[in-house]
């Protein structure tokens, strides 16, 4: 195997998990471009010594960082989603790009029943209902039954069918939307989303972000899934129109929505801050200590397979 000790990694910004960190300053010669005073001064002065990148799905990598590595051969990215990277500019360098999809499918599509039953049931306003004192006062509001619902799910890839497995468990009928029917799944498919939207009572999105999906959650479908429907997005923020959405909640248009991600992280909109028909998370549907674990192990056999054989283990589709 390789000496990796040799290899040069350029780590773009802090990482979610420490013990992350550590491991790859272990293995690799690895320096932070967040730590760096001047960061673009640091790549023009050092950016040829760096033939490895780590990032994150959030972090992303730009191609003017990519342009300034003139070695790149490797970029492994902790996360799933890869539309914050320039995949253009990485495949133009030659680059393999390596990714962590699978591992944290379980933890996503929890969240996304988490985020369901919290704003059907109004778990997070009756939290604080019960500790400002109100229930000696009255009693809370009638919430919304999710079993036996309609659940509409909007790209039907491996965390969309964990979550339509998960459904089945709430007796829900299931219906999906994707560029293309899936051939393994075995569901009713809507070509449109607005008519998925209108059958719909739970629509809930777990499409890939970047520009060909960006706003495609906009007003008609919001107005399609109605006031009784409710929006679950725990894929990315950019999927959905925030102004459409906050909108539509103040007039009570749709019944409610439970949120994991946001178009411009880690702002929110005060619209939505504002609203009680909204269940609120930082972006935190795969922040468990198990798939945290799997997806550093993912980032590290990524390097240490590229490394050893040209090859990442997990590569993004066209890389």
């Amino acid at each position: 195997m390789t000496n990796t000790a040799l290899h040069h990694i350029l780590q773009i910004g802090r990482l979610p998990l420490p013990a992350l960190e550590t491991e790859l300053a272990a293995r690799y010669q690895v320096t932070c471009l967040a730590d760096q005073a001047d960061p673009q001064a640091f790549l023009a002065a050092q950016g040829a010594q760096f033939s490895g990148v780590v990032t994150t799905a959030s972090i992303g990598l730009t191609g003017d960082v990519i342009a300034a590595l003139p070695h790149l051969q490797v970029i492994s990215s902790f996360g799933v989603g890869f539309d914050a990277l320039d995949i253009g500019a990485a495949k133009a360098r030659g680059a393999q790009v390596g990714y962590t999809p699978g591992v944290l499918d379980d933890c996503v599509a929890d969240m996304a029943f988490a985020l369901m039953l919290g704003v059907s049931r109004g778990v997070a306003a009756s939290d604080r209902f019960v500790r400002r004192g109100a229930w000696t006062q009255g009693r809370f509001a009638l919430g919304s039954r999710v079993s036996g619902k309609r659940l509409g799910i909007v790209g039907m890839g491996r965390i969309g069918q964990a979550v339509a497995e998960r459904a089945s468990g709430f007796r829900m009928e299931v219906g999906y939307h994707n560029r293309r029917p899936a051939p393994d799944a075995a569901l009713p498919y809507f070509e449109s989303l607005v008519a998925l939207a209108r059958w719909a009572d739970y629509l809930v999105l777990t499409v890939a972000g970047g520009p060909a999906t960006r706003h495609m959650v906009d007003r008609a479908v919001l107005d399609a899934l109605g006031p009784q429907g409710f929006l679950i997005n725990v894929a990315r923020g950019s999927v959905v129109d925030e102004a459409a959405l906050a909108e539509a909640l103040a007039d009570h248009r749709i019944a409610g929505a439970g949120l994991d991600v946001f178009e411009d992280e880690p702002q929110v909109p005060a619209a939505l801050m504002a609203l009680d028909n909204v269940v609120l998370t930082p972006h935190t549907a795969s922040a468990t200590h198990e798939t945290r674990r799997a997806m550093a192990d993912l980032v590290l056999e990524n390097l240490e397979s590229f490394y050893a054989t040209g090859s990442v283990r997990v590569k993004v589709p066209g890389t």
